[in-house]
């Protein structure tokens, strides 16, 4: 079963059960497929979304769910910032296993050996190839700070 079908049938079981956060959550969620779908049709390619595609709309949903907790938690606003959590976990749950943070330095530390990477002036070389390789299993803002600390530590 591919992910889109299973979005759309975890929404049917959610509208039988009654969860609101899930209900929402999972239209939201669509309604953002559907809205990448329309993007490729309009620049004249096939709509049907690959996996890779709609792990990055979730991925972009879970950071826009982050960023919430973030600025709700600031804000103290604690009820809200509870209920993008649950929001986020609904999302994660359709995305691949995220690496630890021990894990995605030690892949970092390993591309920057192998692509003889010498200073921050190689930066976007190796964050290209880096996201490349690490889409949807680890955070872009992660993955950057960890690249960063590196270089700075081979300058």
């Amino acid at each position: 079963m591919d992910l889109l079908q299973k979005i759309s049938d975890d929404l049917k079981n959610a509208l039988k059960s009654g969860d609101q956060i899930k209900i929402s959550t999972l239209r939201m969620v669509l309604s953002s497929l559907h809205n990448k779908e329309i993007e490729k049709k309009t620049k004249g390619e096939e709509s049907k979304l690959t996996d890779e595609e709609i792990i990055s709309v979730l991925s972009s949903e879970s950071k826009k769910r982050r960023d919430s907790i973030e600025a709700y938690t600031k804000g103290n606003r604690p009820e809200l910032a509870d209920k993008e959590q649950k929001e986020l976990e609904c999302v994660k749950a359709y995305l691949p296993e995220q690496l630890s943070e021990d894990e995605t330095r030690k892949i970092v530390q390993e591309k920057i050996k192998e692509l003889e990477i010498n200073g921050p002036k190689d930066f976007g070389k190796a964050m290209g190839v880096l996201m490349k390789e690490l889409k949807g299993k680890a955070d872009a803002g992660l993955v950057s700070q960890f690249l960063n600390e590196e270089l700075k530590k081979n300058e």
